[in-house]
């Protein structure tokens, strides 16, 4: 086997949820195709320790927050990679060309450089993934949350997961609809959970798979995003076999829900997000406030359930 080179690789990110590519100077392989800041970790040396030397040397900036988040295995014919993708929102100094470099800010659905090196589609697509993941709480009266889902919708609520398991099929079908028409006139994606079927006669973006499809499933449902509600390691590799979008993880604190379940904690879900290859939302006795939290320990992002309505 092939040994693997690993590369340290640096999303640097603006508040308007651009980040920064690079084109790669004359002389090395893919030489003028675009890809994010990073390099080669050095013997001895850690992926954080290589991203703050190599974003010094390629751009002259002092990283001063980096919080881990995919890890990435490619196959290029002149080397075999892992890179591991840290989000990089703070630094001192402006980003300036120090080897010969061209630089550009992109957004995720709107990359306007090229061509781009092949290993970085998947990371496109994550970066098109909200921060916030809201789960419907519709309760006995669907109608009556109507009013709150327009309310975060008009708030940027851009993912939204149709969680009603009590209702009667009659009823949640008429619920989604209203869902999935409010959502798509805000731009907004719309999941639901484990009904497959459903999601695709009705339009919605995708479907949240519960733990028993997980195991069941042997090829990835035909729908634009499927994601999967994970509790522990074997759920998300199997999740990431899978093809999954990205995952729920759960649960992190303590819940109203599940009153005396024991929960991850922050230093278990940290263990549990390491290396792995797709996006991650944090779940579980969370709000708003607990979202740079959930990043600094490897969270893309927090799915809400009470807080995202309130």
């Amino acid at each position: 086997m092939n040994k693997r080179t690993q590369v340290a690789v640096a999303v640097v990110t603006r508040a308007d949820a651009s980040f920064l590519l690079a084109s790669r100077p004359a002389g090395k392989p893919y030489a003028g195709y675009w890809e994010f800041p990073g390099g080669k970790v050095e013997a001895g040396e850690s992926a954080h320790a290589a991203l703050v030397r190599e974003l010094d040397e390629e751009l002259g900036i002092e990283v001063t927050h980096a919080t881990p988040w995919l890890t990435r295995h490619y196959d290029y014919p002149h080397a075999h990679v892992t890179l591991s993708f840290f989000r990089v929102s703070g630094w001192r100094g402006k980003p300036q060309p120090q080897e010969g470099q061209m630089l550009a800010w992109q957004h995720a659905h709107a990359i306007d450089v090229s061509p781009v090196l092949p290993a970085n589609a998947p990371i496109f697509a994550a970066l098109g993934l909200p921060a916030m993941y809201g789960i419907t709480q519709a309760g006995d009266d669907p109608t009556a949350f109507l009013p709150r889902l327009d309310a975060a919708l008009a708030n940027g609520l851009k993912l939204v997961q149709i969680r009603e398991k009590h209702l009667p099929p009659t009823a949640l079908e008429d619920f989604a609809r209203h869902v999935i028409a409010r959502a798509h006139a805000h731009s907004a994606r719309v999941l639901l959970n484990a009904d497959i079927a459903l999601a695709q006669r009705l339009g919605a973006d995708g479907v949240q798979l519960n733990a028993v499809q997980l195991g069941q499933l042997t090829a990835r449902p035909d729908l634009p995003l499927v994601a999967a509600s994970c509790h522990n390691a074997d759920e998300l590799a199997r999740a990431e076999l899978l093809g999954c979008d990205f995952a729920l993880l759960s649960p992190v604190l303590p819940t109203l829900s599940h009153p005396g379940a024991p929960e991850l904690g922050w230093v278990q879900f940290a263990q549990l997000c390491r290396h792995r290859t797709l996006p991650i939302y944090a779940l579980g006795g969370l709000g708003h406030a607990d979202l740079d939290t959930a990043r600094d320990h490897g969270a893309h992002g927090i799915a809400l359930l009470r807080s995202a309505w309130q």
